[in-house]
């Protein structure tokens, strides 16, 4: 006989697999980055406190992922399936950041370098067909 405690539980489990712990996927990179949280909440805009409160949330916000990820230059689609989807439901781009909150003109001047050698190697590869 099935109790609700049974199902419930058998539930959760299920549910608990599924779904993914964002703050601790944030944390994680943030701790391998080599960044400190003083450092990420400086260059956030943020306080200390707020960078800890997202290391617990369950669910943290997509934008927030995204900006932290900018933050620390980590891509998070390949531990988080929903940015995948989420990236090409708003086609958001990789980098946004005209204002220069996040990124140093040097930083700058490097991401553009990558992003036009991947779009010359995706150029050749049709070239090649």
């Amino acid at each position: 006989m099935h109790t609700w405690a049974n199902i419930s539980e058998h539930f959760c489990l299920q549910f608990c697999v599924m779904v993914q712990h964002k703050g601790e996927i944030v944390e994680t990179a943030v701790r391998e980055s080599g960044y400190s949280i003083t450092r990420l909440a400086k260059k956030m805009g943020k306080s200390r406190r707020w960078v800890y409160q997202i290391f617990e949330k369950p669910n943290v916000p997509i934008n927030y992922v995204i900006a932290i990820g900018k933050a620390i230059h980590h891509d998070f689609s390949t531990e988080i399936k929903e940015l995948k989807e989420y990236r090409r439901s708003v086609n958001v781009q990789t980098f946004d950041d005209a204002d220069g909150e996040f990124f140093t003109d040097k930083e700058k001047a490097e991401y553009w370098k990558n992003k036009y050698l991947g779009l010359l190697e995706k150029y050749n590869e049709e070239l090649s067909k």
